[in-house]
Order: structure tokens, then sequence, then C-alpha cells
């Protein structure tokens, strides 16, 4: 009898031990570590994820909305001697987080990192004359478009006779911004690049003739070449889009994906459009021409 009960007595704590280790939580996995039923995450955007959290309301908790942006005149520059962020975009991101009731904070970047940049957080969106290409579209939240644009050919104006009507640039050294549109182009026409980090570097190197040319956004070769300007030795000319058969290019703002500060954008966008700022915005920059109004 002795051995009957003791053995019942190992049978029962053997049940007991199985129960305690079956025990399921709320969501209705597992509650051992790492089970796999637990499929709830906290991550309010992770790389390559969609916000699992409200982006809107993050920025709005840390009052401040982080701005990623490259030295691009007239859409984000600093007047000589200023250390305050002017330009279209810049006028209007400060506008935009006004209307969300925080601070803007403008922080340079490394363009060919901008993705990276966003799904760390270190910043809240790109607005920075940013062409909505295919690629940039499918890594961010992307807002309405706001501008036109198309890349065209920057070089030395006493030169000017060597790059007009040209339809290729093989054999040609063209400064680029690196993962840029231009950058794009210059190598859909045979160019050999020269990658920099910034529109505005691209530049330098044409002005030191450490490259033939380069190829940017028409919308900052307008403002930043020939008379009057910092680059006066500097002329541009071509439609490269024309040249390739492409359409012109839309601006855009780029938000994490899954980001609900894309439609806070939209709303905001659509409501200054309305009364009258964008347009007066793009006026002061002399954008009026290229900013869309519908």
């Amino acid at each position: 009898m002795k051995r009957i009960a003791s053995l019942l007595l190992v049978l029962a704590m053997m049940l007991a031990l199985a129960a305690c280790g079956n025990t399921t939580n709320n969501n209705g996995g597992s509650a051992n570590n790492g089970g796999a039923g637990n499929n709830v995450s906290d991550n309010a955007g992770g790389e390559g994820g969609d916000t699992a959290e409200s982006d809107l309301q993050y920025v709005k908790d840390k009052g401040t909305l982080v701005v990623g942006i490259t030295y691009f005149a007239p859409m984000d520059y600093k007047a000589e001697g200023s250390e305050e962020w002017i330009g279209f975009d810049a006028d209007m991101a400060k506008a935009f987080a006004e209307s969300l009731g925080v601070s803007v904070e403008f922080q340079e970047i490394t363009w060919d990192y901008k993705v990276e940049e966003l799904n760390s957080k270190a910043i809240d969106c790109v607005w920075n004359g940013m062409t909505l290409s295919d690629d940039v579209m499918a890594a961010m939240g992307t807002s309405t478009p706001y501008c036109t644009n198309y890349q065209t050919l920057v070089y030395a104006a006493d030169k000017a006779a060597d790059f007009e009507g040209l339809t290729s640039l093989e054999g040609l050294n063209i400064a680029v911004e690196s993962g840029s549109a231009g950058e794009d182009a210059a190598e859909a026409l045979g160019a050999t690049t020269v990658p920099v980090q910034a529109q505005a570097n691209a530049l330098m190197e044409v002005s030191a003739g450490t490259s033939d040319a380069a190829v940017i956004d028409v919308l900052m070769a307008a403002e930043m070449t020939g008379e009057g300007t910092s680059y006066d030795d500097l002329v541009y000319s071509l439609n490269l889009n024309d040249t390739q058969g492409l359409e012109s290019e839309e601006y855009g703002v780029g938000f994490r994906q899954g980001s609900d500060l894309v439609d806070a954008f939209n709303t905001f966008w659509a409501e200054k459009v309305a009364d009258g700022t964008v347009l007066e915005t793009a006026t002061t920059y002399g954008l009026q021409d290229a900013v869309i109004l519908d």
C-alpha cells in the first residue's frame, strides 16, 4: 500500500508541474519568455516597419519636430552672417511645427542616409526639396507633392559653348549629390559621377575645376549660380528630364512609414494653400511658378 501511495503522490506532482508550465497570458500565447504565441510588439517605428503608435503624439510629447535637411537654397539655407535657417521649406516647416504646438529643430544630414536617419528617430521628417522617386515613396511615408523641379547641368560660364545642346554626358566627370535624382540622371546619361554629400558641394567641385560639371535641381541652380550669386562664374542650361524623356519631378516631405504625421501635414498644407500662405512664402523665394497650388 505504501508503494502504491508513493506512486500516486509522484504522479500528482508531475501533473501539477505540467499545468503550471502551460499557463497562458492575456494574448493567448505562452507565458514562458520568448514563447511563439507572444506576438505583441512595442516597436513605435522600428527600421523598415510601420509605426505601431502615433508618431504625431511622439513629436508632441517631446515638444520638438526635428527636420532633416541639407544646405539647399532656396529651400533650406542661412543668410550670410546668420545662424537661422530660412528658405521656402524652412519657413513652412516652422509653420507646420507651430501648428502642432511644438518647436522646430533643423538637423543637417547626409542625403544618402536619410531613410536611416528617419527610422532611427534621429529626425522626424525629411523636408529639403526631396524628389518623390519610386525609391523614396517605397521607403517613407510621403506627403502630397508641393513643388515641381527638373535636373539641370551646371558648368563654368567660360566653357558654355562646350556644353550647350548636349544629349549625352559620356566622357565627363559630373559632380552629384549621393543618393539624389541628379545622380540618377547623370548615370542614365552616361557620366562618370563624382558623388558628394550635398548639392552645394557639387557646385564647389565645378567652381574649383575638380569636376567638369554638376547635375543639380534647377531650383537650386537658379538661386545659387550666375550674376549676383556666390557662384557668378557658373551657369546652367538643359532640362535633363526632357533629355531622358521624363516628366518634371515633384517634391514632397518624407516621414516614417505608417506615420500619422503624413495626414497631419497634408491637412496643414491644404489649409495654408487655401489661406494664401504657401503662395506668399513661395513668392518670397522666387518659387511662385514652381509651387503646386491645387
